[in-house]
């Protein structure tokens, strides 16, 4: 007789169902783990028969065979020893045969029994879902699974627990989803004194997700506008705090209380590898770019960055997603996000300081800068020249208007856009529009189309920087709750286009 378990093995963001069948036939006492298991994977069974022995179950003297198929498929990972403690059991009928067929199930055993949490149990919670069974999962793991809400999760301590489950001895409530509330408070842009332009066009930003590029001299506030840009951000939608914490699950970033709702902000250090900015290494595990789906990348110093590591963004700010590809492996993760580059006007940062000019000018800057390529440039919305802060600045008393205040405009023109996109699912903010929708929803009136006709030729704009224009102006156009774009519109969306010769 043949039992059956189930369980998955990741690719990617998708779980890829695994049938975990256990046989027991006469022979040399033995157990054997065949379907090309990784190493963690063969070691289960060494921790399946420690934690059974500590339920006081000991493994039959019969040859012990336990097939993870697909056989071609590879498993990774740690968590099918559960599913493989469950076909053995259900084999040895100490559990119900037909209770186990219907759970996917993952989880580590310590030798004592306990289940340890793994990785990914919100696409595993998916894939159960789609399978229509229940999902069994370590208590750690929980929380986050019960988000899925399409199946029933059932999150136990230990092996134990589980055995009492099936047998009904003692059922396991259904597990609850769990929202990590955001602890502390976010950084407020009332802390930021002087920089009036640059706030705005932190908040034209973050109404339609327009990537942004700061060039301005040392300590005048790059960074610290960057880091206060997710407090004006609206919370993730529950759509999206899914599609997110999908990514962050297989990378373990996901507390034991649940998903959090507040969108993630990145800041890999320019020293970073490709690997680690794309995604890569043991595994294919998702990177920088993936981890900040649906919220901020900023990269600070960005011409610091190895060029190759630059130019790997270009396709992805384009499609809202990569493709990692290796020798054993070819997986697309999402990055819809938000790119916030900073960047110094020259090596020495003080070109533009009149009070510590730079003795290289004007070729130190170019020099510098030209290490972002023209065609990854053209990618940025909005482009800043940040000014240094003075002291008579610093003096002045906090802004009245804090993140509060923006967060409330900004939430206001996501909302339009929410409205706007409703029939077409993939774009969801003024960022993705293109093609025939973007020329029927961002079409200037008389006043806007000659001004952006003649700003056009005059700046020898490309094709890519007129629809990037079109884009911010309509997000200008929702903050105000106009029905058009108007000519004050693209007149501030161009004055965010056409900076110094240095950027251009």
């Amino acid at each position: 007789m043949t039992t059956r378990a189930h369980t998955v093995a990741f690719e990617g963001v998708e779980a890829r169902p695994v049938e975990v069948q256990c046989a027991l036939s006469a022979g040399i006492p033995s157990f054997a783990i065949v379907g090309l298991p990784d190493k963690a994977v063969s070691e289960a069974r060494e921790r399946v028969r420690a934690a059974m022995s500590a339920l006081g179950l000991a493994l039959p003297s019969r040859r012990i065979t336990i097939n993870l198929s697909p056989a071609d498929l590879p498993k990774e990972g740690s968590h099918f020893d559960l599913p493989i403690a469950l076909a053995l059991m259900a084999a040895l009928s100490i559990i119900p045969a037909e209770a186990v067929d219907q759970t996917v199930a993952l989880g580590e055993l310590s030798l004592d029994g306990t289940l340890v949490p793994v990785l990914g149990a919100l696409p595993a919670a998916l894939a159960a879902a789609e399978a229509e069974r229940s999902l069994l999962c370590p208590e750690g793991c929980g929380p986050e699974a019960a988000w899925v809400g399409g199946t029933q999760v059932i999150a136990a301590g230990s092996l134990l627990s589980v055995m009492r489950h099936f047998t009904g001895a003692a059922p396991i409530a259904p597990a609850r989803p769990g929202e990590v509330e955001t602890a502390g408070h976010l950084p407020d842009m009332a802390d930021v004194k002087g920089q009036e332009r640059a706030k705005r066009a932190l908040e034209v930003a973050a109404a339609g997700r327009h990537h942004l590029m700061m060039v301005g001299t040392p300590g005048s506030g790059k960074s610290m506008l960057a880091k206060r840009l997710p407090s004006i951000l609206p919370p993730l939608s529950a759509a999206e705090a899914l599609e997110t914490s999908m990514i962050h699950s297989l990378a373990g970033l996901i507390d034991a209380g649940g998903i959090s709702r507040l969108r993630p902000f990145r800041e890999p250090h320019h020293t970073a590898s490709k690997a680690a900015i794309v995604g890569g290494g043991k595994g294919a595990k998702p990177g920088e770019m993936s981890l900040a789906h649906n919220g901020v990348l900023f990269m600070d110093e960005f011409p610091e960055y190895p060029r190759d590591v630059l130019e790997t963004l270009r396709q992805p700010i384009e499609t809202g997603d990569v493709v990692v590809a290796r020798a054993n492996a070819h997986l697309r993760y999402p990055c819809r996000f938000l790119l916030v580059a900073a960047a110094n006007p020259c090596k020495c940062g003080m070109m533009f300081d009149p009070a510590q000019a730079c003795g290289r000018a004007p070729g130190c800057g170019t020099e510098y800068l030209s290490r972002i390529s023209g065609p990854l440039l053209d990618r940025f919305d909005i482009r800043l020249d940040i000014p240094p802060v003075s002291f008579s600045d610093l003096d002045q008393p906090a802004p009245a208007e804090g993140s509060a205040a923006i967060a409330a405009r900004v939430s206001a023109a996501r909302e339009i856009q929410t409205a706007r996109f409703a029939e077409t699912p993939d774009m969801r903010v003024n960022g993705d529009m293109e093609g025939t929708l973007l020329e029927e929803v961002a079409a200037p009136d008389a006043e806007g189309r000659t001004l952006l006709q003649d700003a056009a030729q005059r700046f020898g704009l490309t094709a890519r920087g007129y629809h990037r224009v079109l884009k911010v102006a309509r997000t200008i156009a929702d903050l105000e709750g106009a029905e058009q774009v108007q000519r004050p519109h693209l007149a501030e969306a161009l004055s965010y286009r056409i900076v110094t010769r240095e950027m251009a």
